[in-house]
């Protein structure tokens, strides 16, 4: 039975949501890596309650941009098939689509997580690109939080191919080393629902809010990237009341990436 809208906006001053959790509560969340060992170079499946996302990572030998001459890059792309919404359709990305895969490359990106140097192999001639597929199974709300956990799961558990220089070719079945991460971000949103501040929406939940804030922060607790949705706008008091929260869910996040890696 669908959620009316105006139920979900009215219970939320009250502190109460349909499935029980108070405002800040996220539903379980369950992390596996190396969910796809023989065809990715490094991936996990991600589910908070029922939304479920899976991330590869698959590594390919390119050319550098020519102003990035001993830079390696970086792909986010996101398929949001028909099987995992009814509103989502086949065909070219979308437009939200294409805002999930920028909103996770986004806090990769601006951490600097993966120095791009590293990736580089012969300057102005071969580097290593690394893409990020994200494909979501499931949506029940809160993909961006779901697909940026599976991202950075799926980084902290790949490696890179071996290159021959010699034959100038990549070998998929050799490891050459690990992804190198030079810091972690982890990424949380807080959504504004007449008022109130809260997290982990359902799908259901995400129709009747007025605002998203999503927000990415290192493991030294700085911020990286920022990213609001939404008509509505957040006070400076309301951005505040949020960081606080999303700095500790964001601790939370990262043990459990922690675990799913060890």
């Amino acid at each position: 039975m669908k959620l009316n809208q105006r139920d979900i906006k009215q219970k939320a001053p009250e502190g109460v949501r349909h499935d029980g959790r108070n405002l800040e509560e996220y539903r379980d969340i369950e992390i596996e890596t190396d969910y796809i060992n023989e065809t990715s170079n490094g991936s996990a499946m991600v589910s908070i309650g029922d939304t479920k996302v899976l991330v590869g990572i698959s590594i390919d030998v390119e050319e550098p941009y020519s102003d990035r001459p001993e830079s390696g890059t970086i792909v986010t792309n996101a398929e949001l098939a028909p099987m995992a919404d009814r509103d989502f359709e086949s065909g070219p990305p979308r437009e939200p689509g294409v805002e999930l895969a920028r909103v996770v490359d986004r806090g990769i990106r601006e951490s600097e997580a993966i120095d791009l140097e590293e990736l580089c192999i012969e300057p102005g001639e071969k580097v290593y690109t690394v893409f990020i597929d994200i494909h979501v199974l499931n949506n029940d709300g809160n993909l961006i939080d779901c697909s940026s956990l599976a991202a950075m799961a799926a980084l902290k558990s790949g490696h890179l191919p071996a290159y021959s220089t010699e034959e100038r070719s990549l070998n998929r079945d050799q490891k050459w080393k690990d992804i190198e991460l030079t810091t972690e971000p982890v990424t949380a949103t807080v959504c504004k629902i007449n008022g109130e501040m809260v997290f982990d929406t359902t799908r259901e939940e995400q129709e009747a809010q007025e605002a998203r804030l999503t927000v990415s922060i290192d493991q030294d607790g700085q911020v990286v990237a920022m990213q609001k949705g939404g008509t509505n706008s957040f006070s400076s008091d309301e951005i505040s009341q949020a960081m606080d929260k999303v700095k500790d869910k964001t601790q939370e996040f990262r043990s459990l990436i922690d675990k799913s890696v060890e």
